[in-house]
């Protein structure tokens, strides 16, 4: 076997390795663009269910305004972030809006017409679904962004990586808020 033979051998098994480990990172890139697309259904779910519910609130609760006033702006604010794709925010935001929510169904509980109202409890069994949803999902994005960050670091990977320009991407962490032990005498304090 003559040399050159042999050096067109090996480039040719080095060009055929290059297009696996192209692949295999589009596919991964793909997986996070999945796992977004996941979460960004469920946001937007929610995004609508929220002003139904602090609709329904607001005839109850006529002096809680600033409760269903924060919820409303953390709503925005997570449509802002989820609008840009700025993961950062959107974790943020998030924190926040689920603190608003916990704070919205623990002041609820000192209205026993609103805890009643069939609309109410609908609502508030769609949204918390919602939310346990969303937690998953973020778990799932997380691991595809997370695989994703890795094999992008990894070598020879590195090398297609940054010949076609693969890049990181963002976790989506929640805000520290959410993270903490809710002091429940606190919620219910009149």
């Amino acid at each position: 076997m003559s040399g050159s033979l042999l050096i067109l051998i090996v480039m040719g098994l080095l060009v055929i390795y290059g297009i696996f480990i192209y692949n295999h990172l589009v596919t991964i890139k793909h997986n996070v663009g999945k796992a977004w697309s996941n979460i960004d259904v469920l946001l937007k779910q929610r995004h609508d269910e929220l002003p139904k519910l602090v609709e329904t609130c607001r005839q109850y609760m006529k002096f809680e305004q600033e409760t269903l006033e924060r919820v409303m702006q953390a709503r925005s604010q997570v449509a802002s972030a989820r609008a840009s794709h700025d993961i950062p925010a959107l974790g943020q935001a998030e924190g926040a809006l689920r603190l608003g929510l916990g704070n919205l169904f623990a002041v609820a509980e000192a209205y026993p017409d609103l805890k009643t109202n069939d609309t109410f409890k609908h609502l508030q069994a769609r949204i918390t679904g919602l939310e346990n949803a969303i937690a998953d999902r973020r778990e799932f994005y997380n691991e595809s962004v997370n695989i994703n960050n890795v094999r992008v670091e990894q070598f020879p990977d590195t090398i297609v990586a940054r010949l076609f320009s693969f890049r990181q991407f963002p976790l989506l962490r929640f805000a520290s808020e959410e993270k903490k032990d809710v002091d429940v005498r606190q919620l219910f304090a009149s």
